[in-house]
């Protein structure tokens, strides 16, 4: 377990106290376990949307994940519902409660293109530099983030605190599928906007309440993975996005791979490591959870996986009842090196009893 002088402090040098505690907490937490994480995991899932205090998670394990996923996707249009269908007015709360009980949300942002309105999917050309300072679309992309800074200022626990959240801008950064990845910019330029990014979110809107997270797709060295690095000043966690898809073992091979180039930037760069996106679409395998994730992520020093969204019965990444693993999970919940949200409280996590009560 780290102690007091291996603490690594945030980088906002101004992050809230709850931040602050959040932070300290995720590295106390390190030798007890890994948390687990589930995408829009209290919002929908098989077989059932938008229904009270529902989770597949906790339909089969019976506790709710500690770590909980959440997009800002379509926030930059002033939109009513999010990228897959949640009413920003039900996401909040659903964020809200996750807090109160002493959960931990982190959000992504399938942000569309600021230079024409499509999709985080269009890379039909160099955005960046038309977004950066002096660029053409600058000020479509600052109205952007105004939007979402506005959104965010929104969440706040019952005694008006901002409520910590794990922040994971342009994620899958090394791929080439959305338009901040790396075949339609230099690495100079996505440094720059990531900069501006953050420096805007923290100097000009006061989001002092954000950890910033790093995560990449591909990468098979360090030198790969720090190429578009923005700088210790800008980042908390280091991570990346990683599936299962046909070959299990050649995706745990990857996966111990990188996870040890991982653990080597983390202890070198002060930052904690992370698994943001994973898992294996209908989990055909029974005993995946313990047999591949389980071992290789223990062989390893992380902070947290999450799994991606339960959105349809042929788009889920962790069991519902009776699906062919779900017995296999709750072993996976049960082996105590794992840490769900049967295991924290408001306490454990923001270092106050009565926080937000």
């Amino acid at each position: 377990m780290a102690n007091a002088q291996q603490m690594y402090a945030p980088a906002d040098k101004k992050a809230s106290r709850e931040t602050r505690a959040l932070f300290y907490s995720m590295q106390r937490l390190l030798g007890a376990g890994v948390m687990f994480g589930h995408h829009d995991d209290t919002a929908y899932g098989v077989g059932w949307r938008f229904e009270a205090d529902r989770s597949d998670v906790k339909s089969v394990t019976g506790s709710y994940p500690s770590i909980y996923g959440w997009d800002l996707a379509r926030i930059e249009h002033d939109s009513i519902h999010d990228i897959n269908g949640i009413a920003f007015k039900l996401q909040k709360q659903l964020v809200k409660d996750a807090y109160e009980r002493g959960g931990i949300n982190t959000f992504c942002w399938h942000m569309d293109n600021p230079a024409n309105g499509k999709t985080a999917w269009d890379t039909t050309g160099n955005t960046i530099k038309d977004l950066i300072s002096g660029g053409i679309y600058h000020d479509a992309y600052v109205q952007y983030l105004d939007r979402a800074a506005d959104y965010l200022k929104e969440l706040k626990g019952k005694n008006g605190e901002a409520i910590p959240l794990l922040f994971r801008p342009f994620h899958e950064l090394t791929g080439s599928w959305f338009w901040w990845g790396k075949k339609q910019n230099t690495p100079e330029e996505f440094k720059a906007l990531w900069q501006f990014t953050i420096d805007y979110l923290r100097n000009n809107k006061k989001l002092h309440n954000l950890l910033i997270v790093y995560s990449a797709a591909d990468f098979d060295s360090e030198a790969e993975f720090l190429e578009r690095y923005p700088g210790d000043d800008y980042v908390d966690f280091i991570g990346f996005d990683n599936y299962c898809t046909k070959s299990v073992a050649g995706y745990q091979t990857k996966l111990d791979k990188r996870l040890g180039i991982l653990d080597v930037i983390a202890t070198s760069h002060h930052k904690l490591a992370c698994l943001p996106e994973t898992g294996y679409v209908q989990i055909p395998q029974a005993d995946w959870w313990t047999k591949v994730l389980l071992p290789t992520m223990l062989q390893h020093k992380i902070s947290y996986v999450m799994a991606w969204r339960n959105g349809n019965v042929n788009h889920y990444y962790v069991p519902y009842p009776n699906q062919v693993s779900a017995d296999d999970f709750v072993k996976f919940f049960n082996s105590h090196q794992v840490i769900f949200q049967s295991r924290l409280t408001p306490l454990s996590v923001y270092g106050k009893p009565n926080l937000g009560k």
